[in-house]
């Protein structure tokens, strides 16, 4: 299970790095290409594709990181059962705190996002 925490753990950190650079190609390495992201902003239910959501981190230029802004990225919790895992972070996006609950499946000896859900702290 060590492995399996330390490879999350990675995944976590490409995804972070997907948005934090703005970069399309991180994002469909990190998700699923079934994968959902869904949650809410404040006009209501939001529901993307990884297409759509990568094309929409690719679309906040200058990037984050060209911006130069804080990084807040914090596992709050990890729980692995199996192929399977749930873990909650904590990030900092695009003037935003999210708390996003990433579902994670391991499917030939690789570890992905299978579906995101996200929730606007501030």
């Amino acid at each position: 299970m060590a492995d399996a925490k330390v490879e999350i753990e990675e995944g976590v950190q490409l995804y972070f790095d997907s948005m934090y650079e703005s970069d399309p190609d991180k994002v469909r390495k990190a998700f699923y290409p079934n994968a959902m992201i869904t949650g809410y902003l404040e006009n209501g239910l939001a529901e993307m594709t990884v297409d759509q959501f990568a094309k929409f981190v690719e679309s906040q230029q200058p990037s984050p990181k060209d911006n130069g802004e804080d990084v807040l990225l914090e596992i709050v919790s990890m729980d692995i059962a199996g192929s399977t895992a749930s873990v909650r972070v904590r990030d900092g996006y695009i003037g935003h705190v999210f708390l996003d609950t990433l579902s994670f499946l391991e499917r030939d000896g690789e570890w992905k996002i299978y579906n995101k859900l996200f929730h606007v702290e501030s």
